[in-house]
């Protein structure tokens, strides 16, 4: 087996060692789920050990969890030789995997896409939708190179994230309901109301329960459902302005906004098609606060 084929299937290992799924690797890496399960069969057989329990529930061995700190290492080495070799010919090409959440993919990322391959069409751009912490996550391990989020950076010393400036928040609330009609709600109006909530972990579900008043009714795994089900009448939902509100009526909350946060690997800063994609969303941002008037970029980076 070549040492390209080694490569292809450690990177194929490492995903399905995070997901302990076949069928969400294979989306992940847009493979079909035969040749997942064809490399993972092709890595046990060259190194002569069973990697993963295959029962009801997908597990690693003790050889498979050994083996991911490896895995992470050698897919670590090859990332910092292509950045030292792009670093040097200074032309940004390849491949390059930005991720953002749900909301940010279908409001900001296409503007994002559109300038950076009109300046870069060299480089091929592949986006993943996930978590926040999925997001992190797929960074850390350099199976993403930028992604971007609301809310708090990571605190990762191995991570940096800088601010793209901040989105308002505002009050999903259904239609008829006593505050439909507020031009702006104050957090002492949300006193006993009910609300739906992403889940524990989101970052928007951390920013309903710093608001002392609201009461979680009900959890919804994403911001646009959660804005369809405020709208068939089943609660209010905190969320930011960007998202549609299918329905439902956006009341303003005082004072209450969130950061655009982007974030990629420390090491990676200086790899021509990260700095590239960095200096382009910097610009857009800007450019977006200038004619808006409602956001600021903050300048350099924050050390996450």
């Amino acid at each position: 087996m070549g040492a390209a084929m080694e490569l292809r299937h450690l990177r194929t290992f490492r995903v399905v060692a995070r997901t302990l799924n076949f069928t969400r690797a294979a989306a992940e890496l847009h493979y079909a789920q035969s040749s997942v399960t064809e490399q993972i069969q092709a890595l046990e057989a060259e190194l002569g050990s069973k990697l993963f329990e295959r029962g009801r529930r997908l597990r690693l061995t003790g050889a498979g969890e050994r083996l991911v700190g490896y895995a992470d290492q050698v897919l670590e080495l090859v990332e910092e030789a292509r950045a030292a070799v792009d670093e040097e010919r200074g032309e940004p090409e390849g491949d390059l995997t930005i991720g953002a959440l749900e909301t940010l993919c279908a409001q900001r990322i296409p503007a994002l896409f559109g300038e950076y391959r009109t300046k870069w069409p060299r480089v091929r751009l592949t986006l993943r939708e996930g978590g926040r912490g999925e997001l992190y996550q797929a960074v850390r391990q350099s199976e993403m190179d930028v992604c971007f989020t609301f809310g708090d950076p990571p605190a990762d010393p191995a991570l940096v994230s800088a601010s793209l400036g901040t989105e308002p928040l505002v009050v999903l609330v259904p239609p008829g309901h006593p505050l439909a009609g507020e031009d702006e709600l104050r957090p002492g109006d949300l006193d006993g109301v009910g609300f739906l909530a992403t889940p524990k972990g989101c970052g928007f579900r951390e920013m309903l329960d710093r608001i002392d008043g609201p009461v979680v009714e009900a959890e919804v795994g994403s911001l646009a459902a959660l804005a369809r089900c405020v709208a068939a009448g089943l609660g209010c939902g905190l969320v930011p302005a960007l998202v549609e509100p299918e329905g439902a009526i956006a009341v303003a909350l005082a004072g209450a906004t969130t950061d655009v946060t982007m974030t990629w690997r420390r090491r990676d800063e200086h790899k021509p098609g990260v700095a590239a994609l960095l200096a382009t969303a910097y610009a857009l941002s800007s450019t977006e606060s200038s004619s808006s008037g409602s956001s600021k970029v903050k300048a350099g980076a924050i050390d996450s």
